[in-house]
């Protein structure tokens, strides 16, 4: 008994000592910079191999007597502000995605002037010539109250690079009540030229839903999503589930559809990564509906054949349990393979080993009436950020270990990177993370508690190092959420306000 006794003591004590870890990062700060304007959200930032930085900040209109704004700079690599442009914008101009290659940055905006018309504009900023350009990509008309493009937490699975550099793509959506239709749109990276615009998935009976697409070196482009099924379809599938999955290969003269067989089982999305000519689709997966998980799947697709060669369902690894419940729950969940909820793939990580991670996090959200007199009240609505999953596959498709970061949020606060063979997740919590009699590190922050920005590092075989970047309590509190990592160096804004100020990790 004390024998347990001294190793539950000296576990908690060496999670503690592990969350006050200090970073082994070389940290820098930017000066400060001011803008006439609020900053409410950083859109882009961006590095050259020279170390030159591109940033695109968004002000919002607020009233009548306002005007929105994009602002463009571009920083050389010891943070001074070498170019700044700001150009006033409609309320209705949105931005939808960016894509960036050899320091070029293509900021993508859609303009509704009203139901049925749709303009997509291009900012193009060429970092290593401190030069900014604006133009219309396409005009469009759509069917009256319906999005050009597919409305998704994670813009970027709209928008695609070829690996050489020479295209790019987009996928938008038409869908209206008497016809759904998609169309895959290729341009030349160097003129913006439109090389050819196709459409897929055209039926009056069926509604698809874009998840993501790449585009190959022969321009060929291959997106995956999920296709509502006809009644009489559904009835052959056992559970709830309407949807099946179809991997379409997309060419300037034709449009072909693979689907994907799922065993029955249920899955929310899919994600592309392109492995030694084989497509992975990798995602979780449920026994019961699309917002579970009990694990993670992965079809592997041959490019030449297009055709499925293999594909996986593994349940999530026990330790993804263990890191967030008790020892008799994380037991038991275990045990029955208890399947988790409310989780959204936000980033896919494929290395120089085509090793692929998946990071997705927890999120719903609760509401609550709160009455402010004797007529009338108002709905509060809390939205949760929490528990972080990561799941990690071998090359060869299978999953390598999985697990959990504790966490409770309302506020998107996390992002990821990998380097060195670690990966690495930035994100800001209380000032001192709290340790469970059992050894779990719960990643929050109390009431009135001032934070701290941690680095939770991850090795190749899982272990799990809490770091510790910085107290922020009188110093610039960073904002990891839009932060960027861009050869070795990892790039953080701070939190809004008209002053910005970037913290550089290496």
């Amino acid at each position: 008994m004390k024998n347990i006794f001294l190793f539950i003591v000296l576990s908690i004590f060496s999670m503690t000592l592990a969350q006050n870890t200090p970073t082994d990062f070389k940290i820098s700060e930017s000066e400060t910079f001011k803008y006439d304007k609020k900053i409410d959200e950083v859109l882009a930032m961006k590095t050259t191999k020279a170390g030159k930085t591109a940033v695109v900040l968004a002000h919002q209109k607020r009233n009548v007597f306002d005007k929105a704004y994009l602002y463009f700079d571009i920083f050389d690599k010891g943070f001074n502000q070498v170019f700044s442009k700001q150009v006033e914008i409609d309320k209705e101009e949105i931005y939808i995605g960016d894509i960036y290659y050899d320091g070029v940055l293509k900021l993508f905006t859609v303009y509704k002037p009203n139901r049925k018309e749709r303009t997509v504009f291009l900012y193009e900023v060429k970092i290593n010539e401190n030069s900014y350009k604006r133009s219309e990509l396409f005009y469009t008309k759509i069917n009256k109250k319906q999005n050009l493009f597919a409305s998704k937490k994670n813009h970027v699975t709209n928008f695609a690079i070829s690996p050489d550099k020479k295209y790019f793509a987009l996928a938008t959506d038409n869908v209206s009540k008497k016809i759904n239709d998609y169309d895959i749109r290729v341009f030349n990276s160097e003129t913006n030229q439109l090389l050819y615009k196709t459409s897929y998935q055209r039926d009056d009976k069926r509604t698809y839903e874009h998840n993501d697409l790449i585009v190959g070196n022969d321009a060929v482009v291959y997106s995956i999503g999920k296709r509502k099924l006809s009644k009489k379809a559904k009835k052959k599938l056992k559970g709830d589930s309407d949807y099946k999955f179809v991997l379409n290969k997309i060419t300037k003269d034709m449009a072909v559809a693979l689907d994907i067989t799922l065993d029955d089982k249920r899955i929310q999305s899919l994600n592309i990564s392109n492995i030694n000519n084989e497509l992975h689709l990798v995602g979780f997966y449920s026994n019961k509906n699309e917002y579970r998980l009990k694990g993670g799947c992965n079809f592997v697709v041959d490019r030449k054949s297009f055709s499925i060669v293999s594909k996986a369902f593994k349940p999530l690894p026990k330790q993804v349990y263990e890191d967030l419940y008790n020892s008799k729950a994380s037991e038991r969940k275990d045990k029955k393979k208890k399947e988790l909820s409310n989780f959204y793939i936000d980033h896919v990580i494929t290395t120089d080993k085509k090793e692929t991670y998946l990071i997705a996090e927890e999120f719903y959200v609760t509401s609550n009436y709160v009455q402010t007199g004797q007529y009338g009240g108002y709905w509060n609505y809390i939205y949760h950020y929490d528990d972080i999953l990561i799941l990690k596959f071998n090359n060869n498709g299978d999953i390598a270990w999985g697990r959990s970061i504790f966490k409770r949020a309302t506020a998107p606060s996390y992002n990821v990177f990998f380097k060195n063979g670690k990966l690495h997740v930035l994100l800001n919590s209380g000032k001192n993370l709290k340790v469970k009699k059992d050894g779990r590190v719960k990643v929050s922050q109390g009431f009135l508690e001032s934070s701290a920005l941690y680095d939770v590092e991850f090795s190749d075989d899982s272990k799990v190092i809490y770091k510790k970047i910085q107290d922020n309590k009188n110093e610039t509190t960073y904002s990891p959420y839009y932060g960027t990592y861009e050869l070795n160096r990892f790039i953080m804004p701070n939190d809004g306000g008209k002053q910005k100020q970037f913290m550089i990790l290496e």
